[in-house]
């Protein structure tokens, strides 16, 4: 371990939102421990983010096994400092809960809430006994609201929401940034991979936020040491309206923009 060279740990680095947060850290001089599953999609990353003159690690693991975060920690830990810890592997699953495959849905709760609490569990003392660090969480706008057609990856945001507001709370005193980033429907392989193209929400490629953008707001927030930010000004309004409504109205609101484009497909 290099005395005093400290790391960005990323999972989900590999794409998406992830790898953009990547990009923002390694233009600012920030050495980096990318986490995905894929090792190609890993090396291509490194590929182009050591051309900023950082250092990239990667490290393929698996955050739907239970053991991967436990893995990943005792390989980090022995060998680098990671000062900034970046939550933001996720995936989701589309249908009615009714018709979902549980199994699908225990590996999303698996990654989305299981692998993100243990992570920062193990990172956390580290970063409190040098008295500084940060965690910067990808929630969601999902975790604001119902979701009919995605209950348990809604669900699984609400709690990632709540715990990121919470940890902050506990630890402003500690000199620890605590951070949430929630973005609303974004152009990345989610969709893709929550089998979800045929969804009214996503038709419109034209009206998904930018993944740089919505990196680029949550990096300024976290640098910012803000408690959150809801990415995009149409998110933001969508945000307002839903306070004032009736969660079963929101809810019902959320079905309508959710369903599929035809409901004879399913």
């Amino acid at each position: 371990m290099e005395a005093g060279k400290t790391y960005t740990l990323i999972t989900g680095g590999s794409a998406g939102i992830g790898l953009e947060l990547a990009r923002l850290f390694a233009r600012d001089g920030h050495n980096l421990i990318l986490v995905a599953r894929t090792q190609s999609d890993l090396d291509a990353a490194k590929n182009e983010l050591t051309a900023q003159g950082v250092d990239v690690v990667t490290i393929a693991k698996d955050l739907f096994d239970p053991d991967a975060p436990f893995e990943l920690y005792q390989e980090v830990n022995d060998q680098y400092i990671v000062e900034i810890l970046v939550n933001d592997a996720g995936q989701g699953e589309y249908g009615l809960f009714k018709d979902t495959d549980i199994d699908r849905e225990l590996d999303i709760i698996q990654l989305n809430i299981c692998s993100l609490v243990t992570l920062t569990k193990l990172f956390l003392p580290n970063m409190l006994e040098r008295g500084e660090g940060s965690i910067l969480n990808v929630s969601s706008i999902a975790g604001k609201t119902p979701g009919p057609w995605q209950s348990v990856y809604h669900g699984t945001k609400a709690f990632v929401q709540s715990f990121t507001e919470a940890l902050r709370s506990e630890l402003k005193e500690e000199g620890i940034v605590v951070t949430a980033l929630l973005p609303g429907a974004t152009d990345t392989d989610f969709f893709n991979k929550a089998n979800m193209e045929d969804s009214k929400a996503v038709q419109d490629k034209d009206k998904l936020s930018d993944p740089a953008k919505v990196a680029k707001d949550g990096y300024d927030a976290l640098l910012a040491d803000k408690d959150k930010v809801i990415s995009g000004f149409k998110n933001k309004m969508m945000m307002a309206a839903a306070n004032v409504m009736p969660e079963s109205n929101v809810a019902d609101m959320m079905k309508k923009q959710q369903e599929p484009v035809s409901k004879d497909k399913q």
